[in-house]
C-alpha cells in the first residue's frame, strides 16, 4: 500500500524535479517506509515525471519503486496488492518472461507486456497505477474495478497531474484551490459527490474500473468493469448448497488477502461481517488473529460487547478502544485534511482512532466493509423491492393522505416514516441519496442560495437497465456510488493516514460475480438482509451474533449536537468566522440549528454535513 503522484506536461515548467518531490511528501503518510523518482523526456518535447511513497507490505527488501523492466522501457508506480500475483507470475514465466524481484509490482509490468492495456482483467485486487511505456510514449493509468485504490487527475493547458490524493496536487506550483460550486449541489444531495466530480474546480477522479491513456498529446478513460449488479440475472443453475459454496468462496477470499510479509489484524465491531472475517482468518493461521474494536460511554451505540464475544471464540489478541465527543472535535480538521473533503460520516473518525491503535501492533487490517452494498444488508434494500406497488396507488392518495399522516408520527417511527416518503419518490436518482439521509431537492432549495439547477442531479445516473429488479437496481446504485465515494474514500484516508493497509475480502470480484448470479431471494429473505451469509455462517457464529440488530459503526452525535458539541457547531456555522455561510439562507439555517437545538427533530446528518463543509473551506482558505 502506497502513494503515488506524478506529472506529464510540454509546458516550460522550471523545477519539475522540486514539483515532484513536494507532491510526494504531502502524501508521506501513504508510504512512510521509502520514497522514489522517475523523470524522462521524450523525443517530441514532453516531459513525465512519477513519484512513489512506499508503505513495505510484500518482497520488503527489493519492491522499490518506481520498478522498470529489465531495459527500463517501462517505469511503474503502484499502489495497492494483487493477490493473485503468484499465478500471474507462474504463468509469466512460462510466456518466457524472468523476473528480478518476488513483487506484484512486477507482475504488473510483466503482464502489460504481454497483454496490453487489457492485463487489468487478470489482476485480482485492490489497485491504482500510473505505468509510463518509453517505446510508444504512452502514459497507461488505471483504477482497480470497485475503486478501493484512489486515482485523482488534472488537466490544463497541456499539463497532467496526477495523484493517490487531492493535496498532491495542490502541491504542484500554480495548483490554487478553488470551490467547484455545482458540486456542492451533489453534496447536499448525497452527502458526498460522487464521481468523476470532486469539491475542488477541475479535479476529477478516474472512475472505477476505468483506465485512462495518454498518448500523442490526448488522453482517453475508458471504462473496463461494471459491478455485475448491473445487468439482470441470468438464472443460471444453482449449486446444491448455496450458503456452502459461498461460504467457500468468501474462505478464499479472506484467505488470499492474508499473504502478508508484516503482522496482520482485522477490524472487529462484533457484527456479523467482521465476525465471519475474524472466524475465517483464525483457520487460517496458527498465530491469535490481532482485532481491534472500538466503542463509547453510550451503551445504545458501543458494540463492544458482540466484538468480545467474538474476540472469546476465537482466542484473538483483542484490544479495545473508548471515545468521546472529544476526539470527534479535537480530530476533526485533521481528518477533513487527510480527506481533502468535508467527511461525510462521524464514524470515519473512528476508523482512524481504530487504524492508530492497530498500527501500534500490525500493518495490514482486514475489514468488512461492502457487505452490505453486495448482499443487502441495509433496511432500505428489504423496502425498495415495494417501490412498483406503492407507487401503483393514484398519486394524490399516496402525497395528499398517506404521507402527510406518516411525517405526524413521533420520532420512534423515524425508519417507517423514511420508507413511506421515499417509495413514493419516482425520480430514481432522486430517491437513492434520499434512503441515507440527504436532503430532497425542495428542502435543498429552501436552505441553499446558490443557483438551483432543477431537480435532475449532475451525478452520473446509477440505474442501470430499466428491466432489472428492483434490489439489483439499489445494489448496483451502492457498488457504482454510494460504496467508492463514500464508504471506500472513507477506508483508504482513515486507515493510510494511520499508515496501515485495509483489505476487504466481501468486495472480492470473483465472490461479486457468484453473489450477482444468485435470486434476489437468497440475499434479502423477506425483511432478513445478507440471507446466505447468515445461513453460511451458522456453521461459524453463534446465534447472538447472527440475531442480533444491526447498528453499524454508529456514533452519537445527535446527542452530542445538543450538548457538549452544541457551542462548537453554532461557532462554526453562524460565529463570525464562519466562510460558509454566505451559501445559506440564514432564516432556514437557524430553523434547522433551533429545531435540532430543542428536540423537537432530529438534523443530525444535515448538520454533520453543514459542520464538515465549514471546516473544509477553513482548511483550504476558502470562502463561499
Amino acid at each position: 500500500m502506497c502513494g503515488i503522484a506524478g506529472y506529464l506536461t510540454e509546458r516550460p515548467i522550471e523545477d519539475l524535479g522540486s514539483a515532484l518531490r513536494g507532491m510526494t511528501a504531502v502524501i508521506a503518510h501513504r508510504g512512510p517506509d521509502d520514497e522514489g523518482f522517475f523523470e524522462t523526456s521524450t523525443d517530441h518535447g514532453y516531459r513525465i515525471g512519477l513519484g512513489h511513497r512506499r508503505l513495505s507490505i510484500i518482497d520488503l527488501s527489493t519492491g522499490h519503486q518506481p520498478m522498470g523492466n529489465g531495459d527500463g522501457s517501462i517505469q511503474i508506480v503502484f499502489n495497492g496488492e494483487i493477490y493473485n500475483f503468484q499465478a500471474l507470475r507462474d504463468e509469466l514465466i512460462a510466456k518466457g518472461y524472468s523476473f528480478d524481484t518476488h513483487s506484484d509490482t512486477e507482475t504488473i509490468i510483466h503482464a502489460y507486456e504481454a497483454w496490453g492495456e487489457r492485463c487489468v482483467d487478470r489482476f485480482r485486487g485492490m489497485f491504482a497505477f500510473a505505468l509510463w511505456d518509453t517505446r510508444r510514449e504512452r502514459l497507461f493509468l488505471a483504477r482497480d474495478r470497485f475503486g478501493k485504490k484512489p486515482l485523482f487527475l488534472f488537466e490544463y493547458g497541456g499539463l497532467l497531474l496526477f495523484a493517490s490524493e487531492i493535496k498532491a496536487i495542490l502541491a504542484f506550483p500554480g495548483i490554487k484551490a478553488e470551490v467547484d460550486r455545482a458540486a456542492l449541489w451533489d453534496y447536499f444531495a448525497y452527502r458526498y459527490v460522487p464521481g468523476p466530480t470532486t469539491l475542488f474546480r477541475g479535479i476529477r477522479k478516474l472512475m472505477p474500473g476505468c483506465v485512462a491513456i495518454w498518448e500523442g498529446g490526448r488522453l482517453t478513460e475508458t471504462r473496463y468493469y461494471a459491478p455485475p449488479d448491473r445487468e439482470a440475472a441470468q438464472a443460471p443453475m444453482l449449486p446444491s448448497d448455496p450458503a456452502g459454496t459461498f461460504l467457500e468462496r468468501l474462505d478464499e477470499a479472506v484467505r488470499i488477502r492474508m499473504i502478508s510479509d508484516v503482522p496482520i489484524g482485522a477490524f472487529l465491531s462484533g457484527g456479523i461481517d467482521s465476525s465471519a472475517v475474524v472466524g475465517l482468518m483464525s483457520s487460517h493461521t496458527e498465530q491469535p488473529v490481532k482485532t481491534f474494536s472500538v466503542g463509547f460511554a453510550e451503551s445504545a451505540y458501543s458494540e463492544i460487547g458482540y466484538a468480545k464475544t467474538i474476540a472469546t471464540l476465537f482466542k484473538t489478541e483483542h484490544r479495545e478502544l473508548t471515545v468521546s465527543q472529544n476526539h470527534l472535535m479535537d480530530n476533526l480538521p485533521a481528518m477533513v485534511r487527510f480527506h481533502d473533503a468535508p467527511v461525510a460520516e462521524p464514524s470515519d473518525i473512528l476508523i482512524y482512532l481504530l487504524a492508530q491503535e492497530a498500527a501500534k501492533t500490525v500493518k495490514v487490517v482486514l475489514t468488512g466493509e461492502g457487505s452490505d452494498e453486495f448482499l443487502g444488508g441495509y433496511p432500505k434494500h428489504a423496502f425498495e423491492r415495494y417501490v412498483g406497488p406503492y407507487q401503483w396507488l393514484p398519486r394524490p392518495f399516496r402525497h395528499g393522505l398517506i404521507e402527510p399522516l406518516v411525517r405526524a408520527l413521533p420520532y420512534r417511527f423515524h425508519r417507517a416514516k423514511t420508507a413511506i416518503v421515499n417509495l413514493g419518490i419516482e425520480d430514481f436518482n432522486e430517491r437513492m441519496p434520499r434512503w441515507f439521509g440527504a436532503l430532497s431537492h425542495k428542502e435543498r432549495a429552501r436552505l441553499i442560495t446558490l443557483p438551483d439547477p432543477g431537480p435532475a442531479l449532475s451525478a452520473p445516473q446509477f440505474e442501470g437497465p430499466e428491466h432489472n429488479s428492483p434490489l439489483r437496481k439499489i445494489l448496483y446504485f451502492d457498488q457504482a456510488s454510494w460504496l467508492p465515494d463514500n464508504l471506500l474514500e472513507r477506508g483508504d484516508r482513515m486507515t493510510m493516514a494511520a499508515s496501515i493497509e485495509a483489505r476487504m475480502p466481501f468486495m472480492d470480484h470473483e465472490l461479486a460475480a457468484f453473489v450477482s448470479t444468485l435470486p434476489d431471494a437468497l440475499r434479502v429473505h423477506g425483511r432478513t438482509g445478507k440471507w446466505i451469509l447468515r445461513e453460511a455462517m451458522q456453521r461459524l457464529l453463534p446465534r447472538t451474533i447472527l440475531e442480533r440488530p444491526k447498528v453499524g459503526f454508529r456514533v452519537p452525535v445527535n446527542q452530542w449536537f445538543r450538548g457538549s458539541m452544541q457551542d462548537y457547531l453554532m461557532d462554526h456555522l453562524t460565529g463570525p468566522d464562519a466562510r460558509s455561510a454566505g451559501y445559506y439562507h440564514p432564516q432556514e439555517l437557524a430553523r434547522i440549528l433551533r429545531e435540532h437545538s430543542e428536540g423537537r427533530h432530529n438534523h443530525e446528518k444535515l448538520l454533520w454535513c453543514l459542520l464538515n463543509l465549514e471546516i473544509w473551506h477553513r482548511e483550504y482558505g476558502m470562502t463561499a
